[in-house]
């Protein structure tokens, strides 16, 4: 009589219920073997399970392959072995594992070495290594064949010696640790077949299906979150023929290896079976995975530490807007638009504070009208230089000062080479700089004049050193190139002589050096006017020419001077020096004297901004 459709719904509810009822009573908590080639554990009390090094069983039934520990390895076999073969020479029989895991990392991040599921000849493993060994193998004899072992490992390290993939995956191995095939850790879901990831040091319980088909020579390994149904897509499918691989009689088991981080790796049910389906696992069967001792800690910390983390964060963030803002203030300088053309060869002021110490008082060099002058070294050419640091109250400025800091490399570039000419109206041999080579650079351009090209200088009132003044420029206030060269034609002659321009205590006939040096040449003796501290040890030719160069440039007719372009060739003998005689520089020096001449303007108050002397 068929049974109507709400009373069979009935009786198949108590029909599925009295078969859990059985199971449970058929497999105990510590179980058994379920059959020839088939056992299931469902926790591990009072089980047979053989075990060595760190491997244990916890009260409550957990296995436990390994603690935190570092260095460490643990094994854990079925004491009975399986004849995988149904007689010699033929192939191996379809088998199928399951098993219930759980890693246990003290870092959130940061994997042991891993676990295996493995089947091998024999349950003897004291030779081999921890660490990426993962307690199978040691250096002489993985990859060797007639190691017969086959393993699927659970990896949670990358390690390049084995060309690992990552440090969170699962992978195939056959006698040796390189995998054939290999995944990272995650399962396909079975309604969308989207692909999801999972992280093998979690602290969560995961299952992992192994299965190998002897007939299709076909292995299948899936792997999913516990309690979860097995994903119809494998995670690793692959064709190989194990015949090739495993023993006639073999045993199954598991291990477990740390490394310099140790990680406990946890069991909490296994179940084999050949040439069928593993059994299912029943919740309430199997032991509780232990909690991450992090986690634990945190959930009770966690409600002291955020507000002390916050008040701390937002104290430090408060101190480094301060400390940036003071950063941005002590560094800050003043850029002028005018600038914008000296850009290239600007230096930043935080380079000149560092390479003066922030402008110490023992790197002090002395104080002039315009500011205070630095020595400094720059750090990245450990070049040492002088900083000139202008005072806000100074009535010239940077723009009038920016010349000195560029270091002018000579006059010819100043009047001819520049995008720009520069009369530097206080030539003279106290400006002119000498490096550690001895290499001459002209310097004090505070009272230095830009004008462009082409166009008529202006007329100023009377600036300079009494002795380098042009008479033109003493006549009119009007400074030119030619101007330069004239006092540059007297720093030649006082350096040449080794004398002022002006001398007070000389008589009257040698007061003035450019007139002295003429009527020694006059009268034929022009060397006699060499610096004696040089002893006579120089060439004749070379001082003649730095006489003669030094009377025309300071010839009293603008006329008659030479550009600074003539100067450079005439030095570097590129053209030869005029024939000249002392007549023809006698001729037109009807003028006064520029010294007179300033003397007496001086004295009538007409000029101002002199200086006398060096």
């Amino acid at each position: 009589m068929p049974v109507p459709g709400e009373n069979r719904r009935c009786f198949l509810a108590v029909l599925h219920f009295f078969t859990i009822i059985l199971i449970i009573i058929t497999f105990p908590s510590s179980t058994a073997a379920i059959g020839d080639g088939q056992f299931g554990y469902y926790g591990f009390s009072n089980s047979s399970l053989t075990v060595d090094g760190a491997a244990m069983v916890l009260p409550g039934g957990l296995l436990q392959l390994t603690n935190s520990t570092a260095n460490m390895k643990g094994h854990a076999f079925h004491p009975t072995p399986f004849r995988l073969r149904k007689s010699p020479n033929t192939t191996v029989q379809s088998f199928s594992a399951s098993l219930v895991f759980g890693i246990i990392s003290p870092y959130i991040d940061l994997g042991s070495q891993g676990m295996v599921f493995l089947v091998a000849p024999s349950t003897n493993f004291s030779d081999a290594l921890a660490a990426q060994y993962l307690g199978l193998f040691n250096i002489r004899n993985i990859g060797n064949r007639s190691n017969h072992v086959f393993a699927v490992e659970i990896n949670t390290i990358l390690n390049s010696e084995f060309m690992d993939i990552d440090d969170n995956h699962i992978g195939i191995d056959i006698c040796d640790l390189r995998s054939v095939t290999s995944h990272s850790a995650g399962y396909y879901d079975n309604s969308t077949g989207g692909f999801h990831n999972l992280s093998l040091i979690s602290g969560e319980a995961m299952q992992i299906w192994i299965d190998y088909d002897g007939g299709a020579k076909q292995i299948d390994v899936a792997l999913a979150p516990f309690k979860m149904a097995k994903p119809t897509k494998p995670l690793l499918s692959m064709p190989y023929d194990l015949s090739s691989v495993i023993s006639d009689v073999a045993y199954v088991g598991l291990s477990a290896a740390t490394g310099l981080a140790g990680s406990s790796h946890y069991i909490l049910g296994w179940s084999f079976s050949m040439n069928g389906p593993t059994p299912p696992f029943f919740t309430a069967q199997l032991p509780d995975l232990p909690r991450r001792a992090q986690e634990a800690s945190r959930r009770k910390v966690l409600p002291i530490i955020v507000p002390i983390v916050t008040a701390t964060s937002v104290l430090l963030i408060t101190l480094a807007v301060f400390l940036f803002v003071r950063r941005r203030l002590r560094y800050a300088e003043l850029r002028e638009d005018w600038e914008i053309q000296f850009g290239p060869h600007r230096f930043s002021f935080k380079d000149l504070y560092f390479a003066t110490e922030g402008f110490k008082n023992s790197h002090l060099l002395g104080t002039g009208g315009f500011g205070r002058v630095y020595k400094g070294l720059l750090s990245k050419s450990n070049m040492q230089i002088a900083v000139k640091r202008v005072s806000h109250e100074s009535r010239q400025g940077i723009r009038e000062f920016v010349a000195e800091i560029a270091v002018a490399s000579g006059l010819l570039y100043l009047h001819g080479d520049w995008e720009k000419v520069v009369i530097h109206r206080d030539v003279k041999a106290s400006n002119v700089l000498l490096d550690a080579e001895m290499n001459a650079r002209l310097g004090d351009f505070g009272l230095a004049r830009l004008y462009d090209h082409g166009t008529d200088m202006q007329t100023t009132h009377l600036v300079g050193t009494i002795g380098y003044l042009a008479p033109e420029l003493v006549r009119r206030g009007k400074a030119s190139p030619l101007t330069d060269v004239f006092a540059f034609g007297i720093f030649v002659l006082e350096v040449t002589c080794g004398r002022r321009p002006i001398e007070h205590k000389m008589n009257s006939d040698k007061l003035l050096l450019v007139d002295w040096v003429m009527d020694c040449w006059n009268e034929g003796s022009l060397l006699e006017t060499m610096d004696p501290k040089l002893q006579n040890e120089y060439d004749a030719d070379e001082a003649c020419l730095a006489l003669k160069l030094g009377l025309l440039c300071s010839h009293q007719s603008p006329a008659a001077k030479p550009s600074m372009w003539h100067v450079m060739q005439y030095l570097n003998h590129d053209l030869p020096f005029p024939e000249l005689a002392p007549m023809d520089m006698v001729q037109n020096r009807q003028v006064d004297s520029p010294v007179a001449y300033c003397q007496s303007v001086v004295s009538d108050g007409t000029i101002s901004g002199l200086s006398e002397g060096r």
